[in-house]
């Protein structure tokens, strides 16, 4: 039997329960499974489909890839692509076991930051700006044509997507937003057209500081996520550098990496942040490469500090 003083009891405790559960589903709660993980979603209702705190694959790479800097993927999926930053090599690597199958160079030693397939054509980019366009790679006939944009290196482009909707190239700079104009707090992503060679000539893309600085004010349980606050503390300089760039196959949305920070965005196609997701500098000493498989299967590329270059994989999980 429950007694008056029990009934009493639980309707005090059911005010207590209904905020416990409320603050559970809160946005800006943190990720679990440690320290490093936190993560904060900035529209109601959008679900990130990875965890990224348990790669299902990971793969050591050779000596000729500790500085690997830049990853793509095949037209059927079957074999990632990557660069380094030193050496004009493209290299072929096998997604299920991690082996270099191939090699072939391109060009002449260089800065090399991004790699893309699109077709059977492959795009590089280089940190100054330039685009290699190669076709036939690593056949007899290979042709290599560069086209010079009007980026340069106090942008440092360092990260290379394909959007396949628009037909074009997704270009994120690491520095200097503009090549004509300064824009305080934020970095630029530009976009260049496959149908006329052309470079746009504003980003097309924004990651603005206040962006998110301002979505932080506006809920005081996210001053739990200490290391998100405070990179993006409005008061101190913009760190959010793009190291990677890629396309999701499914949702079009936008994954950039920030080395600087550890740190993920998802950016809507339109250009709002969906997503930040703080990355763990055990599993992410240095992200640089990125791109997705046609069933949305995430690969993220890390430079080798202390030990070999890595490549992880993670499994598309939408809700």
């Amino acid at each position: 039997m429950i007694t008056n003083s029990l009934k009493k009891t639980i309707l005090l405790m059911v005010p207590f329960l209904f905020l416990l559960i409320s603050l559970a589903g809160c946005a800006g709660s943190p990720s679990q499974g440690g320290e490093d993980a936190q993560s904060i979603t900035l529209q109601e209702g959008y679900y990130f489909p990875y965890d990224l705190l348990t790669p299902e694959q990971s793969f050591e790479m050779p000596d000729a890839l500790k500085e690997i800097s830049g990853l793509g993927i095949s037209e059927d999926g079957d074999h990632l692509l990557a660069v380094q930053d030193e050496d004009g090599i493209v290299f072929v690597i096998n997604r299920y076991t991690g082996e270099v199958e191939k090699e072939y160079e391109f060009w002449k030693d260089g800065d090399y930051e991004g790699i893309e397939l699109v077709g059977k054509t492959v795009y590089i980019v280089k940190s100054s700006g330039t685009i290699y366009e190669v076709k036939r790679g690593g056949e007899a006939d290979q042709v290599v044509e560069k086209y010079n944009i009007p980026l340069d290196a106090e942008n440092d482009v360092e990260g290379l997507a394909y959007d396949q909707a628009h037909n074009r190239l997704l270009l994120a700079c690491k520095a200097r937003a503009g090549y004509e104009k300064t824009f305080k707090g934020k970095k630029g992503i530009y976009a260049f057209s496959l149908e006329t060679k052309t470079l746009s000539e504003e980003p097309i893309y924004f990651i603005a500081l206040d962006s998110v600085s301002k979505y932080l004010e506006t809920d005081p349980n996210i001053r739990k996520l200490e290391k998100v606050v405070e990179f993006f503390d409005p008061n101190a300089d913009f760190s959010f550098s793009p190291s990677a760039i890629a396309v999701h196959p499914i949702t079009g949305h936008i994954y950039v990496t920030s080395s600087v920070g550890k740190m993920l965005i998802v950016l809507h196609p339109e250009g709002r942040i969906l997503h930040i997701e703080k990355l763990s500098k055990k599993l992410f000493p240095q992200p640089e490469g990125m791109c997705f498989d046609p069933i949305g299967t995430l690969y993220i590329s890390n430079e080798g500090k202390d030990g070999p270059g890595t490549i992880l994989r993670f499994n598309y999980r939408p809700k």
